[in-house]
């Protein structure tokens, strides 16, 4: 997990792989820097939430400039060799600075972006969440499963904390590409931020690399959840959305050799 100056959650994403039974290194940025050859060691990378650098500039825009200048390829060595990452807020912005979302390129040039919210406010609130039961994306399985299995089952519900969290493509065949190939993994329910397609998370076309704004690792507990003393105890008994999107991917890296 890749943490510098002015991110905020990666306690709460640390929590999150271990309990989804991941053995977890917290590593700083500029160490990173100082010997990149050391991501040739992880079978998973996190970029976590947060403001990173203050977010001077634009949100994520320094750290991103640090990560595409000296990590982007040994991060292209892993993902190459089928490592999976995931950025959360922050991190999904560094993401898409870097090019390795939506990863339909091979030179990794940006081709979508996370702007001001269309409100001009930052947004801290609950949102409810829809995934796309036809994505390749191995982060959002436990989702489709939970609703695929109950129709009874709660909406999904995660917080989102950010001012610029608007998800935007270059151009519409950009848009078109990441629809026909069920990139777009989880959309918010209700039009949030004014996100094109209500996009609130999308993968790289293996599903292995995803980046969302909404914060899973706050909705590792149901007690989390805004209306969770309603929740059928049967319910409770099961592990929460947030923390399946760790354990699917735990779960993936199990299964396969990177």
């Amino acid at each position: 997990m890749i943490r510098t100056a002015g991110i905020n959650s990666e306690v709460e994403l640390c929590r999150a792989f271990t309990l989804a039974g991941a053995e977890v290194d917290l590593v700083h940025l500029d160490r990173l820097i100082a010997d990149p050859a050391q991501i040739a060691s992880y079978d998973l990378i996190a970029f976590p939430g947060g403001f990173s650098y203050g977010d001077d500039i634009a949100s994520g825009r320094i750290m991103a400039m640090h990560t595409r200048q000296k990590l982007l390829p040994e991060l292209i060595k892993a993902a190459d060799r089928g490592v999976p990452m995931i950025g959360i807020c922050n991190g999904f912005q560094v993401l898409v600075q870097i090019g390795l979302l939506p990863g339909l390129d091979a030179d990794r040039s940006p081709s979508v972006a996370l702007c001001e919210n269309t409100s001009g406010r930052f947004i801290d609130n609950s949102v409810a969440l829809v995934p796309n039961a036809d994505s390749p994306c191995i982060w959002t399985r436990d989702l489709v499963q939970r609703v695929q299995a109950d129709n009874d089952e709660p909406e999904l519900v995660m917080t989102i904390g950010h001012g610029e969290g608007r998800f935007v493509t270059k151009n519409n065949a950009v848009l078109e590409q990441l629809q026909a190939n069920n990139q777009i993994a989880l959309r918010y329910r209700d039009d949030i931020n004014g996100s094109v397609d209500r996009i609130a998370g999308i993968c790289d076309p293996t599903g292995r690399i995803m980046g969302l704004m909404p914060h899973p690792e706050r909705a590792l507990d149901w007690n989390r959840h805004p209306y969770w003393t309603r929740l059928p105890e049967s319910v409770r008994a099961t592990h929460s959305p947030g923390l399946g999107m760790f354990i699917s991917a735990v779960e993936a890296v199990s299964t396969q050799t990177v």
